[in-house]
């Protein structure tokens, strides 16, 4: 929409100043006159000021000294005004200007404004922090835009490599190629599907209820028991009554995603998987850990990152797209908790979520082990 032209913000204060300054000229005079007047008599008879002043002699004098002083007081508002509020509105100025140069997408300028807090200062140190995270921002969105193309155009070329091969020899047998493309066309699903999930978790777009996060970790471990059972892993999931507010199917996904993540990275023999949900210090907290491979801290630092897999990930039905961590992760933040990742001293990983309290949490003080055939 365009807006037609107004006046400018430095104008307005300056009339505004000039104007209030005016004002208190006027009462200022006119105080002097009221109390002049109740000296003077009036008296229209004798008009000689040395011998017998009266009002009309005084008004006749008083009032070209009161316009001048008036013109004074003008003059110098507006010239009083206009620089004072230069000044003032120097700060709002930079902030123009960096909001122009964001807006022709130059995120890394920085306002840095100098002075004590004020105002301006607070608006300028939160554009400033806006400009950091929109920056940030941006640069993930590239990098996993970069990402995803990459690891979508591989299952893509697979395909189109099978097709040629099938094309250049019609006598061969298509079973094998046709068992070949059903996996990867799987896998390019899986990781569309996992691409739109992390779309709709980043973009809110869901229903707060009232969820059980101890229910929810019940319910995820017996979906993944058959392939605990398969892998010799022992699940075990332990939970009092721990009730947030957000998305049920969000939720249960994020803790699909730990408890299968945990599972696929573990021991070959004799691991254990134990999920905990409870309440710590007013806080729900889902807490995952498994036994594995040792892992270094800078390692887990980089395990959320779309596309970045651990020690050991391989190409099987059960190897996921990379995007198990970071779908936790942009589900945790789209509840307003934090994600917590650390190395155990053993080996594994341990994975906490904090989510913000529902109020209606209580104990409950179950325990239930999932064990292996």
């Amino acid at each position: 929409m365009v807006r037609p032209p107004g006046l400018s913000v430095r104008l307005k204060l300056t009339l505004s100043y000039a104007g209030f300054l005016m004002v208190a000229g006027i009462l200022l005079l006119t105080a002097v006159w009221v109390y002049l007047l109740q000296y003077v008599p009036d008296d229209w008879d004798q008009r000689m000021l040395h011998q017998n002043p009266n009002r009309q002699l005084l008004a006749y004098t008083f009032a070209p000294a009161a316009g001048t002083v008036l013109a004074i007081l003008l003059v110098f508002g507006l010239v009083g005004g206009w620089f004072l509020a230069g000044r003032m509105l120097a700060p709002l100025t930079r902030i123009t200007e960096a909001t122009r140069t964001a807006t022709h997408g130059s995120l890394s300028h920085r306002i840095r404004l100098p002075g004590r807090k004020d105002e301006f200062r607070e608006l300028a140190d939160a554009f400033d922090t806006m400009l950091a995270r929109l920056e940030a921002h941006v640069a993930e969105q590239k990098r996993f835009a970069a990402n995803a193309s990459h690891e979508l155009r591989t299952p893509l070329a697979v395909s189109r490599t099978l097709l040629e091969v099938a094309r250049a020899d019609p006598d061969r047998d298509t079973g094998e190629i046709i068992d070949r493309l059903h996996t990867v066309n799987g896998r390019a699903i899986d990781l569309t599907e996992a691409l739109l999930l992390l779309s709709r978790a980043d973009r809110r777009s869901f229903t707060p209820e009232r969820v059980d996060l101890s229910l929810i970790a019940e319910e995820a471990a017996e979906g993944l028991l058959p392939l605990a059972e398969e892998r010799g892993v022992t699940l075990e999931t332990r939970g009092d009554i721990a009730t947030t507010t957000g998305s049920p199917t969000l939720l249960l996904q994020l803790t699909t995603n730990l408890v299968h993540n945990a599972i696929v990275h573990n021991l070959p023999e004799g691991g254990t998987v134990q999920v905990t949900a409870g309440v710590r210090a007013g806080t729900v907290v889902l807490t995952v850990e498994n036994t594995g491979a040792p892992l270094s801290p800078e390692l887990v630092s980089t395990l959320t990152e779309p596309f970045q897999r651990g020690a050991e990930r391989l190409r099987t039905h059960h190897a996921g797209v990379g995007l198990g961590l970071a779908i936790v992760d942009t589900i945790t933040r789209a509840h307003d908790g934090t994600l917590v990742l650390a190395p155990r001293a053993g080996g594994g990983l341990r994975v906490t979520v904090e989510l913000p309290p529902d109020g209606g949490s209580g104990d409950r003080g179950s325990a239930r082990t999932l064990p292996s055939p």
